[in-house]
């Protein structure tokens, strides 16, 4: 999951870390950035993941989040501003912002970022909320698919789901216990 944003001249007030903000707080802020700001999302599904690797996905789905947000602009912008420390600039061959600027921290400093992040963390948790209509055992409603004691417990009981990433640890060690005891 990938999200970009372009500030508008108003702002929503109190963006920051997605992780910073409290659920209620995401939630109100959302509404507010996808109605005033520029902004473009990117999902890469878990096949996809574990077909590239997870950082070359993370490289595609920045690019698409950054391509997405362009055509909404309808304008190519002076510079991107990345959290994390690299940017897809010759990672990923779609990438043509040669002005990127990867910002450690950079969710918590730059308010655009802050802005993506808090579109990036609410998409993916409405993902992981209706999956776990589908898909109970594993707590996602509350754990949003992240390695929680209940999540890693769910998965040793139940195998993975289709959702699941092969390549993720706890999921590669149920299909190795999987197959030493066929």
């Amino acid at each position: 999951m990938a999200a970009a944003a372009v500030l508008c001249s108003n702002p929503p007030d109190g963006l920051d870390d997605s992780k910073k903000l409290s659920a209620k707080r995401r939630s109100l802020l959302e509404p507010q950035i996808r109605e005033k700001c520029a902004w473009g999302l990117a999902v890469v599904e878990p096949a996809d993941i574990d077909r590239l690797n997870i950082f070359q996905a993370t490289m595609w789905a920045m690019t698409l989040a950054v391509t997405r947000l362009v055509e909404a602009l309808r304008c190519e912008p002076e510079a991107v501003l990345i959290d994390g420390n690299m940017s897809p600039w010759n990672r990923h061959p779609d990438w043509r912002w040669k002005d990127a600027r990867p910002i450690v921290g950079g969710d918590g400093k730059e308010k655009c970022i802050g802005a993506a992040s808090i579109l990036a963390k609410e998409y993916r948790d409405r993902i992981m909320t209706d999956a776990a209509l589908s898909h109970p055992h594993y707590g996602w409603e509350s754990n949003k698919g992240y390695g929680s004691k209940q999540h890693i417990e769910a998965l040793r009981i139940h195998g993975p789901s289709p959702l699941h990433r092969r390549s993720f640890a706890p999921v590669s060690q149920c299909d190795l216990f999987a197959e030493s005891a066929a």
